[in-house]
């Protein structure tokens, strides 16, 4: 399967975005799917991660928990990363990628990256 993500761009502190992450080649609704995030200097970090069906959503860090959503399509091949109350230390290069189970994606086993998105958070 390959991935593009989109939908990044330049707001300010307190503003929303919404990611999108199309995916080709690929039987879309077999996979887990994730999205990462890597800002300058530090290493990349799981924000976040949704179920093949998309019932379920983790999010490991509570910094993100209450403000940023997941959400899939899966009969649009899309999965959705809805991101509020956003501030300057979620500026980073956000990356959507997929695995065949929410486990894989947690433990960055991952059969897919897309190439990222620049969000920039101006306070």
């Amino acid at each position: 399967v390959q991935l593009q993500a989109s939908g990044g761009g330049l707001v300010q502190a307190g503003d929303s975005l919404r990611l999108s992450c199309a995916a080709s080649g690929g039987t879309f609704s077999r996979y887990a799917m994730g999205w990462f995030r890597q800002a300058p200097g530090k290493e990349r970090e799981l924000v976040g991660a949704t179920i093949s069906s998309g019932a379920s959503t983790y999010f490991p860090d509570s910094a993100v928990k209450g403000r940023f959503t997941i959400s899939r399509d899966n009969a649009k091949n899309t999965v959705y990363l809805q991101m509020n109350s956003l501030k300057p230390e979620d500026t980073a290069v956000y990356f959507c990628a997929a695995a065949l189970t929410l486990h894989s994606i947690v433990e960055g086993a991952l059969d897919a990256w897309g190439q990222g998105t620049q969000v920039t958070v101006s306070s």
